[in-house]
């Protein structure tokens, strides 16, 4: 069922951003190109999907949320390309192809992240000019800018070959990974005019999706919380998070069921290294590596 909703909302979504991104040989071809390359890498559209998705929650329609979803989906996708710099990350490769430092060079790439970001603000002027705008807009910078997203990559930077506690880790991936997720429920929420019971249980249920999101991501790369314990630990740990998430949609009537099917998805993802998961020593420190 979820599978469906996904492929349904993927597909929309998809055609929303290729409607509205500049065409790949629009002149400097190049930018462009480089944009279209990394929207189109086969991405999951988690975050405009539950953008969506909350909106459909509190009565809204897709189409009253396509212009904030597609900013969503254009913002991580600028962190992806600027977190895979070589001054960054340094990675060679992202969905199973090369990164966009690697097929364009590192200069278009920092520019087409750039242009990323800053096309998602153009998408979000196209909006009506009303309060429900501006609280869309603040929200998202919040939660992308410094005290949100881009301080999570701050400190994750300076956390470098030092050793961090248990309190920082959980800071950079509340902030580097979990605000995006949680803003992109509560602008959904906005977009559909909850109330404000809605808007404070879809954003809770937003915190936990997003903190269980990186917990996972964890499992699977072998990194960041399992440094600390063991997968099967963080599994669990992961596990008591979507049941929160679930819980904080209690306020709210049955038309949650996809809110809590994208959770069991997102520790589903978990369970695929499920064989790999043994029990290993606790460890209470981690050391973090460039």
């Amino acid at each position: 069922m979820i599978e469906a909703y996904f492929r349904k909302n993927i597909n929309y979504i998809d055609k929303c951003l290729d409607d509205a991104l500049p065409d790949a040989k629009a002149y400097p071809a190049l930018i462009h190109e480089s944009m279209r390359y990394m929207i189109f890498s086969g991405g999951k559209r988690i975050r405009p999907i539950l953008t969506i998705c909350c909106c459909e929650v509190c009565g809204g329609k897709r189409e009253d949320v396509s212009i904030p979803a597609m900013a969503i989906e254009l913002i991580h996708t600028f962190s992806l390309i600027h977190d895979d710099l070589p001054c960054m990350d340094n990675d060679d490769f992202r969905r199973g192809k090369p990164t966009c430092h690697k097929k364009f060079g590192e200069a278009f790439a920092l520019l087409a992240g750039d242009a990323l970001v800053t096309y998602a603000f153009e998408l979000l002027s196209r909006l009506p000019a009303n309060r429900k705008t501006i609280r869309i807009i603040s929200e998202l910078t919040k939660a992308s800018g410094t005290l949100g997203m881009i301080g999570g990559q701050v400190v994750d930077k300076l956390s470098e070959n030092k050793e961090i506690t248990f309190p920082v880790l959980d800071y950079i991936n509340v902030n580097k990974t979990g605000k995006l997720i949680a803003v992109s429920c509560l602008i959904g929420a906005i977009a559909g005019r909850a109330n404000l019971r809605q808007e404070k249980a879809i954003l809770k249920y937003g915190e936990y999706l997003g903190f269980a999101f990186q917990v996972i991501d964890d499992i699977i790369d072998g990194n960041g919380y399992v440094r600390f314990m063991s997968k099967r630990e963080a599994f669990n740990r992961a596990a008591e998070l979507i049941e929160n998430a679930k819980n904080a949609l209690k306020p709210l009537d049955s038309k949650t069921i996809h809110l809590k099917q994208i959770a069991d998805f997102v520790l589903n993802r978990g369970k695929t290294d499920d064989k790999k998961i043994k029990k290993e020593p606790s460890k209470s420190k981690i050391i973090r590596k460039g």
